[in-house]
């Protein structure tokens, strides 16, 4: 996480205003004047941590600026954690969700603050050591199995979204998705999404798909065990394969475009490995995981991207954005390979 900000620091966040919305519509979760700071490592929806000397919590809305249509989709988020809450899949509590844009300039909600490690580079996990790595792997797994076997209507979630013709809506969004961020020639990226359509696979049974599920998503305990899944903005009904897909896309991800991920530190299984895992823990096909990776490497691809388009534009808040477009040439060679692989 990165260091305190005074109030005027914080872009997109008056704690003024927010401590005044917070007694009104949650009286009594603040006893005191709120100090924040930014969450470090998000690209997307802007995240802080508020205090109030004795609590913490969350709030998370929308980047400022260019916002793809459909993206950071606060009410979403907040209602797919709060149904989750009961079940055997880790999440924040949450406590509100707030739809006026006249209180931060846009919608927002306030949970929990967990505890836990997000890891994003080698360095900053390898000191847990081989089995510890593993470990940590073998639980991103578990957890993804346990959210995949959650009955969606059990849990309040029956009408979160559109299984049936899930996959051809996803390679369309985010051909739509590209053309609402398109500002250069990207080589290959239209042929990729030709292919994609063209090869459709058969649609796995369906379940609730979190959309951006990878291991610096997730909250680590200093036990190794997932306090909490992060990041549920992209989350919907459909077929569960495109979260490992988009999973294994990460896996051979540097951070930011230099660092070596954490999933190559010594001990994290290989992408084969943590298949044949998913697969004994849900009893899922997985034979065309190659189509579900290469339809990751688009998303991902579309979703950089934007973040592209948005710094051209001066509109993204932190470090590390100027170098994000690099990503995207990359990721669409890996799609057209793994097609190749079909």
């Amino acid at each position: 996480m990165s260091a305190p900000h005074p109030e005027d620091e914080l872009p997109g966040l008056d704690l003024g205003r927010l401590r005044a919305y917070l007694d009104g519509a949650v009286p009594g979760l603040v006893s005191g004047p709120l100090r924040g700071r930014v969450v470090a490592g998000g690209k997307s929806n802007l995240t802080y941590v508020v205090t109030d000397g004795t609590g913490d919590w969350v709030v998370r809305r929308p980047p400022l600026g260019h916002v793809l249509a459909t993206a950071h989709d606060m009410p979403r988020e907040y209602r797919v954690m709060t149904a989750l809450r009961e079940t055997a899949v880790p999440v924040p509590r949450t406590h509100v969700l707030c739809e006026d844009t006249e209180v931060l300039g846009a919608p927002f909600y306030v949970m929990e603050y967990v505890r836990g490690t997000p890891f994003r580079t080698r360095e900053e996990i390898a000191p847990l050591g081989p089995r510890a790595v593993r470990g940590v792997a073998e639980s991103l797994i578990e957890v993804l199995g346990r959210l995949h076997a959650v009955e969606p209507a059990k849990v309040g979630l029956g009408d979160f979204g559109r299984p049936e013709g899930f996959l051809e809506r996803q390679v369309r969004r985010w051909r739509k998705q590209l053309e609402a961020s398109r500002s250069r020639d990207i080589p290959g990226i239209d042929a990729l999404h030709e292919r994609l359509a063209a090869t459709l696979p058969e649609q796995s049974a369906s379940a609730i798909v979190h959309g951006d599920y990878r291991l610096d998503n997730v909250l680590v305990t200093p036990e190794g065990d997932i306090s909490a899944v992060l990041d549920w903005e992209m989350a919907t009904l459909g077929d569960p394969l495109v979260d490992l897909g988009l999973m294994l896309v990460y896996q051979g991800q540097p951070v930011g475009v230099g660092a070596p991920p954490a999933t190559s530190a010594e001990g994290y299984p290989s992408p084969e490995e943590l298949v044949r895992m998913y697969a004994e823990a849900t009893g899922r096909d997985v034979s065309r995981l190659g189509w579900y990776v290469a339809l990751g490497c688009f998303k991902l691809a579309v979703i950089a991207e934007g973040i592209h388009f948005r710094h051209s534009q001066g509109l993204t808040v932190g470090a590390g954005f100027d170098r994000v477009g690099e990503m995207v040439a990359p990721l669409v060679e890996r799609a057209h390979t793994m097609l190749k692989e079909e």
